[in-house]
């Protein structure tokens, strides 16, 4: 058994969701077509990336939820809309 979409990497929204779902989705198909007869081999495959990939959309999202959020705000958001301190 395994994760994808937001169940293997719940973060802050910052519409980044479905994008991931489809792309866990995708990756997770490859591995399994990779591995058709191990699918142990192929979970652990997919798990390798994915969970460096979810790290990094979580940081980014935590980010984003900080500038529009956070006590900075409304200043961190409009230094983001005039492209000083842009969100990664």
């Amino acid at each position: 058994m395994t994760l994808l979409g937001d169940a293997a990497h719940l973060a802050a929204p910052n519409g980044e969701g479905a994008n991931l779902a489809m792309l866990d989705g995708a990756e997770l198909g490859r591995a399994i077509a990779a591995h058709p007869d191990d699918i142990e081999t192929a979970l652990a495959e997919y798990e390798r990336a994915m969970f460096p990939r979810s790290a990094e959309a979580a940081a980014d999202g935590a980010e984003l939820h900080e500038i529009l959020f956070g006590d900075g705000t409304p200043r961190t958001l409009l230094d983001m809309f005039q492209g000083n301190g842009q969100p990664r």
